[in-house]
């Protein structure tokens, strides 16, 4: 869906645009282009794999490069260095077995989150409220692949924040009646809302935005993306994640925000191509 109304937007304006799909022969389909619109989704196409192959073929991309896109799919990695460099991301262990599984409960305390860090779209992901929950969710994460982590919940309000080269766009506000922002509330469910404007003061948004351009940038994530975070009952900011190809239909997140900052689905199209010129 994504692809679609991109190629559309891009045609609409002008751009002599078509849609390639990625298989084996890839590298064969790409000779002859100009540059590239990433719109690729999870692993192989937001984890710096087409991102390696495209440097190798020298051809210009939209979005993060290899490293920022390898990082950017990574939880773990990304709250590293979150940490690393100061910023506010939730406590978190490592689960590398179950035996971690009752040591994580003990630091962080219940209800906890259980996820699998190399997925995206809340693919994998559990609330466990009770510690016979615990086992069940941390195996299917693991059933995912790549490393487990166990995060403390943050109870409060669920944001992201889309961000367009040096710029941050509106913030967007998310309420669902689920236990939390899932698959099903993100891609199934027609009862989660987005607000945006968000309800924070401008000085409020403009503070906050300064963190998550920090962010962004601390993970090498560059050209378009989304940052998502909590905001607690003290209105402390927590750094969930950061998602280096977001959804791109006229009803995703970054073309909602970008419509607040005024600019409409094929002017943010083009913006985002603009990114890869020199």
């Amino acid at each position: 869906k994504s692809g679609k109304a991109v190629l559309d937007a891009l045609v609409s304006q002008g751009v002599n645009a078509v849609a390639v799909d990625v298989g084996r022969d890839i590298a064969g389909k790409l000779s002859g282009f100009d540059r590239v619109f990433n719109i690729l989704h999870g692993r192989g196409g937001e984890d710096g794999q087409i991102q390696g192959l495209l440097d190798i073929l020298q051809i210009p991309y939209t979005g993060s490069g290899v490293l920022g896109s390898a990082i950017g799919m990574d939880k773990l990695l990304t709250k590293q260095i979150w940490l690393s460099n100061d910023l506010p991301t939730p406590q978190f262990s490592l689960l590398e077995s179950e035996t971690d599984c009752e040591e994580a409960i003990v630091k962080l305390g219940l209800p906890l989150m259980v996820k699998p860090a190399l997925e995206g779209s809340s693919i994998g992901i559990s609330k466990v409220k009770h510690t016979e929950e615990m086992s069940a969710a941390y195996n299917i994460a693991r059933d995912c692949g790549g490393p487990v982590i166990a995060e403390k919940f943050i109870k409060g309000g669920e944001y992201t924040c889309a961000i367009l080269g040096e710029r941050v766009l509106p913030m967007i506000k998310l309420e669902t009646p689920h236990e939390f922002y899932d698959y099903n509330a993100k891609y199934l469910a027609n009862d989660t809302r987005y607000i945006c404007p968000c309800g924070l003061t401008a000085a409020r948004e403009a503070e906050l935005g300064q963190i998550m351009l920090k962010a962004f940038r601390a993970v090498h994530a560059k050209g378009w993306g989304r940052v998502d975070f909590m905001l607690d009952e003290h209105g402390q900011p927590w750094l969930i994640e950061v998602n280096t190809v977001p959804g791109m239909t006229d009803h995703s997140l970054v073309p909602m925000a970008a419509r607040q900052a005024g600019i409409n689905f094929e002017q943010l199209v083009i913006m985002i191509l603009q990114e890869t010129l020199p």
